[in-house]
């Protein structure tokens, strides 16, 4: 791609700069557009002027009403089944004119009534593969006019060629027509532009690639008629544009509609056919455009409608055929440096000044450079680095993205996109099949609960899954539906939920909760497990249960899977009081909130926070409280990685300054100190000269054991909490929680991290 192509243009528009840009992206356009036009017209049995007329109405007239500043229209090559069929069809190409205007009328009234949303229904993976497979037929279809093989109109992309030959049957046969002057133009051509993308000094050059490959291609045709003999160009291997001398003889090619049909129906469903193939064509393609778009704009889906019914009223009414979007020009006039609407408005304004004034100058261009430039073009296209971004994102990317190219190429574009859907469709259904709903075993308080979270659509095809999941729910089980983030259920589904509540589970003994069930599905929301901790279960559970349910909390946290809770109701339900299980003494850190990492809910555990978790007779009177008289089984001192009170601690260990003159803080001393307990001097001192990684694992190493030695103060320091882990009526333990990874490191392994656990043991 050129530099032009991808350098903003912040000045707008209209600035100098752009505009040349514009005018010499439009004038490469023009000469790839020109033969394009005139194969387009002879592969769709259509007069050949009617493919000049319609890229000149495309370029002008649409580019004029279009809101897209790089998308290029004209006659594409995706229509000339549609419009060979409807001509066949009608039985002349004058009422086929008046069916191109009735389908414009529909395009307009189409966009009028934003019908552009049915773009957004394609996947990527189907847009994509119409890139990759425009890019790979533009080398297929190509590469006969590259090497002389002109035997085929220019723009005809289907499969079956008219001369009753396909796309690959051409290219096996290419070595017996190979024509070697054509083919010396043609590599030559793709000699230049592979030389001019790769040195730096031919791109920095203001004049675009396609020209110099044009003029390069022109002066070697000259060379050659002068060498003569197979070498000689004839005008076959040449743009064949018809000649007319006068104003008057460019007319006298022209048809017009006959309005005389209009009573006739059938020139109605050509008119529908024609307007939703085009509009169909026209929406997809500007989504493909819009990402090649170097600016990332967005093109106005409702005006581009509206913009080709305009074009193809204008077009029927001058005797042109139908106009599209098309990728082809518009993928050229990007990488040609195109930086408004100006540069399709101008090649559309070129094709009708060359065919009057001009026509015996572009005669002389040949096809094989023209297909030179198509064949770079369509290799950027179907770029390797697209495949593999397709084969990253996954089958279900990869496969409908190759179905599409594949499609596409075997048949012809209309066809391959509908291919490419079906089976985009198909992975979407299969992936809804196998899993309609996310099943998880939740531990809350009360029980495992087995959660049922709904897709966001369930339909009858989901019954069967649905069904499945709740037999397998065990006898005397627990299972939570939950349709929080489901817009629609089937009739079929509902009911058979109902009868699952009503009558399956009672049998089973299976306790069913709901929640995020609509009013009108009938269903109200219940919850029927508990998820807070009771009297009942802080009474019958034992310390080290506790523990084991902040390891499974912690877990949770962990893997992104927190409980589904009902605040709302635990609100309520705590209201009335409270039945701690643990009491947690954490550090003021705001990376550390205790309900959070351990995945608890309202009224679970009482939470003491001071900067590093250090115990004082204020902290110690807490703790008593929670233990003693609301009941709770297990203390848990928290600590954590990166702490700032423990590496205040250990950076002012050796001052002798006062501490409040250092900190500005009056009351930070007694902390500090706290936490100083736990440095061994001679560990300081050998630290101090380490690297800042050796200092930081020396930090985290203090306040691992600031968090033993808080671990013992606890039960030196309060005789309640002494006699409390002598009975085995509670348990101590440490824990380190690294901010970096939030992985929770229990110290309940150690001696110094744990106290009582093994009393609670026997007592449980």
């Amino acid at each position: 791609m050129s530099t032009s192509a991808t350098t903003p243009n912040p000045a707008g528009p209209l600035n100098p700069s752009s505009i040349v840009r514009d005018l010499l992206a439009g004038t490469v356009v023009f000469l790839v557009a020109l033969p394009l036009c005139l194969g387009i017209a002879l592969a769709s049995n259509a007069p050949l002027i009617s493919g000049i007329i319609a890229g000149i109405v495309a370029g002008i007239v649409v580019g004029l009403v279009s809101g897209s500043q790089v998308s290029v229209s004209g006659p594409a090559a995706g229509l000339t089944a549609v419009v060979a069929a409807q001509i066949a069809v009608l039985g002349s190409f004058q009422a086929f004119l008046l069916a191109v205007v009735i389908a414009g009328v529909m395009q307009i009234v189409l966009g009028l009534m934003r019908a552009e949303f049915i773009a957004a229904f394609f996947p990527t993976s189907v847009v994509k593969g119409l890139l990759a497979a425009i890019g790979l037929l533009l080398i297929l279809k190509q590469l006969p006019h590259l090497l002389g093989d002109d035997t085929d109109p220019e723009g005809e992309m289907s499969f079956f060629q008219p001369d009753m030959e396909t796309t690959l049957t051409e290219v096996l046969d290419l070595p017996f027509h190979i024509h070697p002057g054509a083919t010396a133009i043609g590599l030559s051509c793709i000699g230049l532009l592979i030389l001019w993308d790769r040195w730096p000094a031919l791109k920095r050059m203001t004049l675009p690639i396609p020209l110099a490959v044009v003029a390069l291609g022109i002066a070697i045709s000259v060379l050659l008629d002068r060498i003569g003999g197979k070498w000689a160009i004839g005008p076959e291997h040449l743009v064949q544009v018809p000649v007319a001398q006068t104003l008057s003889d460019f007319f006298a090619f022209q048809e017009l509609p006959d309005f005389s049909q209009w009573r006739n129906p059938a020139v109605y469903l050509a008119a529908l056919t024609i307007a939703l193939v085009a509009s169909l064509e026209s929406l997809l393609n500007l989504e493909v455009i819009d990402k090649l778009d170097p600016r990332q704009r967005t093109s106005p889906r409702g005006r581009e409608l509206v913009a080709q019914g305009v074009g193809n009223v204008t077009t029927g009414l001058l005797g042109g055929i139908p106009v599209a979007t098309v990728i082809v020009r518009s993928s050229l006039s990007i990488n040609s440096g195109a930086q408004s609407k100006l540069a399709t408005i101008f090649h559309g304004g070129l094709l009708f000044v060359s065919v009057m004034a001009l026509p015996t100058w572009l005669n002389t261009i040949p096809l094989a450079c023209l297909a030179a430039i198509l064949i770079v073009t369509g290799a950027k296209l179907a770029s390797p680095q697209l495949v593999r971004q397709m084969w990253a994102a996954g089958r279900y990317q990869f496969v409908p993205f190759v179905v599409t190219v594949v499609a596409i190429v075997f048949t012809d574009l209309l066809t391959g996109i509908l291919v490419g859907l079906a089976v985009s469709i198909s992975f979407i259904l299969n992936s809804n099949l196998r899993r309609p709903l996310r099943r998880v075993v939740e531990k809350h308080l009360g029980g495992d609960v087995l959660h049922i979270e709904l897709a966001n659509q369930v339909s009858f095809l989901n019954r069967a899954s649905l069904a499945k999941a709740l037999d397998n729910v065990p006898r005397g089980g627990h299972v939570l539906l939950d349709a929080q983030g489901t817009d629609y259920i089937d009739p079929d589904v509902l009911d058979m939920i109902r009868d699952f509540k009503l009558k399956k589970a009672p049998a089973r003994q299976i306790e069913v909760s709901l929640v995020g069930f609509r009013n009108k599905y009938q269903l109200q929301d219940q919850i029927h497990y508990v998820d807070y901790s009771t009297r009942e279960l802080q009474k019958n559970v034992t310390p080290a249960q506790v523990l084991q349910i902040l390891k499974e909390g912690h877990e949770r946290f962990r893997r992104g899977r927190r409980l589904n809770r009902d605040l709302g109701r635990q609100v309520l339900a705590t209201a009335a009081g409270q039945h701690p299980l643990a009491v947690v003494l954490s550090c003021i850190d705001s990376r550390t909130p205790a309900e959070l990492v351990f995945d608890l809910g309202v009224g679970d555990i009482f939470s003491v926070r001071i900067a590093g978790n250090v115990t004082s007779r204020k902290i110690l009177g807490s703790i008593e409280y929670g233990c003693a008289v609301a009941g709770a089984k297990l203390i848990l001192v928290m600590g954590h990685t990166r702490c700032g009170a423990v590496s205040t601690a250990v950076n002012l260990y050796d001052i002798t300054q006062p501490v409040a003159d250092v900190t500005g803080c009056q009351n930070v001393e007694t902390v500090l100190g706290e936490i100083q307990k736990s440095i061994d001097r001679d560990e300081f001192a050998a630290q101090s000269s380490g690297s800042d990684a050796e200092k930081e694992a020396y930090t985290n190493g203090v306040a691992r054991a600031n968090v033993r030695h808080s671990v013992a103060s606890l039960v030196q320091e309060s005789e309640t909490l002494a006699e409390l882990v002598r009975l085995g009526r509670i348990a101590i333990v440490g824990a380190m929680y690294d901010v970096t990874t939030g992985e929770m490191h229990f110290l309940d392994d150690e001696p110094e991290g744990m106290l009582g656990m093994l009393t609670s043991h026997q007592a449980g």
